[in-house]
């Protein structure tokens, strides 16, 4: 994965943008480039949040924020739709 970062959105393949404030309501992402009918959950996706929770690591944050993935479209039945 080659990562070409313009202002917030980065990848070629995949591209990701990000929108939102670490202290406001909230932050998230775009995904584009997913081809359609790959499995894909939350579940999925809070696995990789998890490792940012505060004591996981030396290198993790002291905030006391908790991160939560939701998925507001593009994942039909478990499966991706190929849609952002």
């Amino acid at each position: 994965l080659e990562v070409k970062a313009t202002g917030n959105v980065f990848g070629n393949h995949f591209q990701v943008a990000t929108y939102g404030e670490s202290h406001g309501g909230g932050v998230g992402c775009t995904i584009s480039g997913c081809p359609p009918r790959v499995p894909l959950t939350a579940a999925d996706m809070q696995v990789e949040l998890d490792r940012r929770r505060p004591g996981q690591s030396r290198i993790t944050t002291p905030r006391k924020e908790t991160d939560t993935c939701q998925i507001l479209s593009g994942i039909s039945e478990g499966l991706t739709t190929g849609t952002p």
